[in-house]
């Protein structure tokens, strides 16, 4: 599998949502770089995020986050 760049901008929105807490969402301004708003959006559209700009995860969306963060704790290495 091939990480295009807009695959890794989603991650980074992924890895960047507290799992601590389902109460915690994340915003992406209008000003935030173009790839991170086209990212907020694609990941809008694949169901993962509840608003177009960010927002909560859905079900869906802490499932994959959940398995991004396993899968950065198991890969980094301290």
């Amino acid at each position: 599998m091939i990480l295009t760049n807009e695959l890794r901008d989603e991650i980074s929105l992924l890895l960047q949502f507290d799992m601590s807490s389902a109460q915690a969402g994340l915003k992406v301004h209008s000003k935030a770089s173009p790839e991170s708003v086209a990212a907020a959006k694609r990941l809008f559209d694949k169901g993962l995020v509840d608003h177009v700009d960010g927002g909560y995860l859905t079900a869906l969306g802490r499932e994959a986050a959940e398995h991004l963060h396993a899968a950065c704790r198991k890969l980094i290495v301290k």
